[in-house]
């Protein structure tokens, strides 16, 4: 196994759970030189407390296999753990390397932990071998590639100024690791920063420049320490903040379908997935539809019921184009959405639904053989939806609401600025309004655009044709057991990949559930057919 993380650790659970009894230990090298390798990066368990998971203590459904101890991450925490609270990054990442442990001591395998990178990948007539230390000399019978996100080539926009920022006075950081730019930020008093991205990650790094630095949120104000940078803008090209999620248990389940309701839709899904294009967003859009208005129409949006259809349609070609609020009033309407303080949109309700069929969308897309235009289309719906899926604790828009009030953010220049770089840094102008900033932070995921990673392991099985993308737009081709499929349209025995960058052979790969669901148990299932 190359890389762990929580996919790996799902992988290996999967795996071990999966083994026949008494058939004696599968022997497993893993190759991850991160010191916390159960947890990842992502989840560092020693990442500042301030960057928050965007899922509540509730819907945390990563259960553990039956031989753990620990119990489920709820009960882990705290006995009294509150619902509706949502959990550091940091906190996850101790619990999943208490799962690794538990793991290690698994009598199905012998793990060996090996904190070295792989250099080199090479095919060969009995398996793959392996360029890196501690690699057996013999042939591996199976690899399995769980990179997470790696590196990237940077865009043209980061490329350039970074090199700007190279040549002044100006600094260029990314949001994480969230230890490091905590420190950085300590030097930023006085300065106007730019934060390039709104999603998730912008309301961690929020977080760093303010409360990290002495800051105190009380009452819905932002007190601050005076050691905060002068100013604070956030901006992406659409410029409107995500939608929280519904702030309490007794409001998300106004959102929950019915049963037949899901079955319906489970049904859907998988006869879209194999479908054309026009034939996928008409079985989609018949199964959701009627769910959206009947919620509706239950919590009081009776006439907004009426116009479901024509708004998926407008969805479904043009994703995020029905919201014109401005940036602010954006997020206030989002706020009060996640409060129940205003009737939920249809655009609300049908994120809400399709957040809760994540597991249902990759039932049904992940096996199937899909064509690249339909993959495109359902990946694009779901990719669009993020906004409200995906959306981060109301508790974080409204810090970010009490810093715009403070005087401390800035969202008049959130909507798709022109930049140009100047001797002080970077001139942001929008709408008559302008300002330079000095310091830029990088908020935005990176897409799993094969092309563009700079792995030198996954580049060079690009280059010899063993990884390819499944279409274009899309990132590597594999089949339902998670084997790579190369260039020449043929399985790589014993070569397997699972995770972001075989995004369009799989979907909704950003979810934590995801590491831990069927396509870690096909990929088990697969193994252990192949090893008889």
């Amino acid at each position: 196994m190359i890389g762990l993380g929580p996919r790996g650790l799902g992988a290996l659970e999967a795996l071990a759970e999966g083994c026949p009894a008494g058939i004696g230990p599968i022997r497993v090298d893993v190759f991850d030189p991160f010191p916390a390798p159960g947890a990842g990066p992502n989840f560092a368990p020693d990442e500042s407390p301030l960057c928050l998971l965007n899922i509540p203590i509730r819907d945390i459904a990563i259960r553990p296999p039956g031989y753990s101890r620990c119990g489920d991450f709820a009960d882990w925490l705290a006995q009294d753990a509150e619902p509706d609270t949502f959990p550091t990054r940091a906190d996850l990442g101790r619990y999943l390397q208490i799962r690794l442990g538990e793991l290690l001591a698994h009598e199905a395998l012998s793990i060996t932990l090996i904190p070295e990178p792989v250099e080199g990948l090479t095919r060969a007539p009995d398996g793959w071998r392996v360029q890196a230390k501690g690699a057996r000399p013999a042939p591996y019978d199976e690899v399995l590639l769980t990179p997470g996100q790696p590196a990237v080539t940077p865009d043209q926009q980061w490329a350039g100024w970074q090199d700007h920022a190279a040549h002044s006075m100006a600094e260029v950081h990314q949001a994480y690791p969230a230890t490091r730019l905590i420190e950085a930020a300590g030097g930023w008093n006085g300065k106007t920063v730019g934060i390039r991205g709104m999603g998730l990650s912008a309301y961690d790094v929020l977080r760093c420049l303010t409360t990290a630095q002495g800051g105190v949120f009380r009452d819905g104000r932002y007190i601050p320490s005076g050691r905060e940078p002068a100013r604070i803008v956030p901006f992406s090209l659409d410029g409107k903040p995500p939608f929280p999620k519904p702030e309490t248990e007794a409001l998300d389940a106004r959102f929950t379908p019915l049963e037949a309701e899901t079955l319906a839709f489970s049904m859907a899904i998988a006869e879209a997935a194999e479908a054309a294009p026009d034939s996928a967003r008409q079985r989609v859009t018949e199964a959701l539809a009627p769910v959206v208005a009947r919620i509706l129409a239950e919590t009081g949006a009776t006439k907004e019921a009426c116009h479901v259809a024509d708004w998926l349609q407008t969805e479904w070609n043009a994703p995020g184009t029905q919201e014109t609020r401005g940036s602010l009033d954006m997020l206030h309407h989002g706020i009060a959405l996640a409060e129940g303080a205003e009737p939920p949109t249809i655009g609300y309700v049908v994120g809400q639904v399709w957040r809760k069929w994540q597991d249902q969308i990759r039932a049904g897309f992940n096996p199937a053989q899909t064509s690249p235009e339909t993959a495109r289309l359902l990946i694009g719906f779901d990719e669009g939806l993020k906004r409200y899926s995906y959306g981060p604790p109301v508790s974080s828009a409204r810090e970010m609401a009490a810093l715009v009030e403070a005087g401390l953010a800035d969202l008049d220049l959130a909507t798709d600025p022109e930049i140009e770089m100047c001797d002080a840094g970077w001139r942001l102008e929008s709408k008559g309004r302008r300002t330079e900033v000095s310091v830029m932070i990088d908020a935005v995921l990176p897409s799993p655009d094969l092309a563009a990673v700079k792995d030198p392991l996954i580049s060079d099985l690009v280059s010899k044709g063993h990884l390819t993308a499944a279409g274009d737009d899309l990132a590597a081709s594999i089949n339902p057991e998670g084997q790579a499929i190369g260039r020449d349209g043929s399985v790589r025995d014993g070569l397997c990949l699972l995770g972001r960058l075989a995004l369009g052979s799989v979907i909704a790969v950003d979810s934590l559930h995801d590491c831990f669901g069927e396509a870690s148990r096909r990929w088990a299932q697969g193994v252990l057919r192949r090893l008889g």
